[in-house]
């Protein structure tokens, strides 16, 4: 039969036809008995649709069908999903929205397939919404929009128990709020502001409320890890349901609640803040607030502030000490060797004060490096603590004679410092970092250069590859000019040293050669 001679289908008839088919869906969706659809019934049902788009007017009759498929999922949700949700509160309200939720879903999907020419053609033409847009707006218009802010306050609510150590059902939750990201097809508003902005509210508050009891009972330490605890808790809870567009707001509000606002309070803490933390050489904890407050914009800089204090004390201290054992013939503690007045004396004083210096050097530059995670504001901070008590007077001797001076007594032979080759070259190297720290390098240069002349006319340097190396060393850290005479002299001396083992050498060979001719 050609379509000229194909029976008109009228509107009524027809749809009667196509709410057997739609009564049937819903049976299956509400899990009553029934047989699922078989290829013969979905061709009839979807043929019946074609027959009537097609038909010449006035039985054209795809306006009045694509009005009737939106009136078919509102029946649907008015009649049967809405009551099911209405009585339903808390948790079992959320299990039974996640299952009209997928089987409305399941609903716009075999109805757009029985009413799938309407897309190709009546509404491609029209500009109108498709099919699939229609039938997810009934649910967003009629059951969302009722629902959200229950819901959200129930899914709110569980977090918080979460968070107060209960078990919850996070699969659940997932479901739940991938209906607030799905229901915006394609877009975040109905999550960010249906859910989310709440959501980051009550967090707020709920840290807010922890962090005022925390810093009161808590050790720095104590806190610290449960501030650290609690943001991987939160990024946890992103991974399992939240949608990952959250993870960064919500960081930041628990950030801001356990540690820009306490900032302060938590590091000025009296017995376990920064400074005691440093004090007790508190390396784990050092690393835990760096990992915590690097995070934060400008968390860092307070930290740093500290660090530069407590190394700057230090310092100062090791300054004091060695001018109280100058002046008062007492021991420097915690050296093997004393002082005593008189300049041989000094000399030793110096020594032990420089190697104590390198040792604090060592130490906080560890800290920086394992502890700061080599942070330029660390570096930049302990630069600025080493300069103040670097540049000091120790009994009225400056640091760049000093300096001068140990290197002198490592390089020379019969020094009191008695090291392996590795050793002394680690050394020189760190010597030549602390000069990085001499405010007059002038001056330094001056007193190396008269020592190394001594050690070089006397024949006192113990190893010319060492004397090389420290000035390869500064070469590097302050220029060529600054390095230029003094290599000069061990090149002479080098070469001199060289004429004269050839001369002894030619002597050797020519015992009647007469050396004064």
């Amino acid at each position: 039969m050609t379509m000229n001679q194909r029976k008109t289908i009228e509107l009524e008839e027809g749809w009667d036809f196509m709410e057997k088919g739609i009564t049937k869906l819903k049976r299956i969706l509400e899990g009553l008995p029934e047989v699922q659809f078989s290829s013969e019934e979905y061709m009839m049902l979807y043929t019946t649709i074609y027959n009537m788009c097609t038909q010449k007017p006035p039985h054209d009759y795809s306006q009045q069908l694509y009005e009737k498929y939106k009136e078919a999922f509102e029946e649907y949700i008015n009649s049967m999903v809405l009551p099911s949700l209405r009585e339903k509160h808390d948790e079992f309200m959320l299990r039974e929205l996640v299952k009209r939720w997928a089987n409305h879903k399941v609903m716009v999907r075999w109805l757009s397939r029985f009413f799938h020419y309407l897309d190709r053609y009546f509404i491609a033409r029209r500009s109108l919404p498709a099919l699939n847009e229609v039938g997810l707006s009934c649910f967003r218009d009629l059951v969302y929009q009722e629902l959200k802010v229950k819901v959200r306050d129930a899914v709110i609510s569980l977090i918080d128990q979460e968070r107060e150590g209960e078990q919850i059902d996070r699969a659940l939750l997932k479901n739940v709020l991938d209906i607030f990201v799905e229901i915006g097809m394609g877009q975040m508003e109905e999550y960010e502001k249906d859910f989310e902005d709440d959501m980051l509210k009550d967090s707020a508050d709920y840290y807010s409320r922890k962090a005022s009891n925390w810093i009161i009972e808590d050790s720095c330490p104590d806190y610290m890890l449960k501030a650290e605890q609690c943001l991987k808790k939160e990024r946890d809870r992103v991974s399992h349901y939240l949608h990952s567009s959250s993870e960064q707001k919500l960081v930041e509000k628990v950030q801001n609640e356990l540690l820009v606002v306490y900032s302060t309070q938590l590091l000025e803490k009296e017995h376990s803040g920064c400074r005691a933390l440093l004090r007790d050489d508190k390396v784990e904890d050092l690393s835990r607030m760096y990992r915590l407050f690097h995070k934060i914009p400008k968390g860092l800089e307070p930290i740093a502030n500290i660090f530069k204090q407590h190394v700057t004390a230090e310092g100062t201290a090791l300054v004091q000490q060695a001018e109280d054992a100058a002046g008062n013939k007492i021991a420097f503690p915690n050296a093997n060797d004393y002082f005593f007045t008189g300049r041989g004396a000094a000399g030793l004083q110096e020594q032990v004060f420089v190697r104590k210096v390198i040792e604090l050097h060592d130490k906080y530059m560890a800290y920086v490096n394992d502890c700061f995670a080599n942070h330029t504001l660390f570096h930049k901070a302990l630069k600025e603590a080493f300069e103040v008590f670097c540049n000091k007077n120790v009994s009225g001797c400056s640091s760049a004679e000093m300096l001068a001076s140990f290197c002198d007594n490592i390089l020379k032979k019969g020094g009191s410092e008695k090291l392996s080759d590795e050793a002394i070259e680690d050394t020189l190297d760190k010597v030549v970092k602390l000069l990085a720290y001499i405010s007059d390098k002038d001056l330094f240069a001056e007193f190396y250069r008269k020592k190394l002349s001594r050690r070089l006319l006397f024949d006192k340097s113990a190893n010319d590859d060492h004397e090389r190396l420290i000035l390869t060393k500064l070469k590097q850290q302050c220029g060529g000019q600054f390095t230029s005479k003094m290599e000069g002299m061990v090149t002479d001396l080098t070469l001199a040293k060289e004429n004269q083992n050839h001369f002894e050498e030619y002597l050797g060979n020519n015992p009647n050669a007469n050396p004064w001719d």
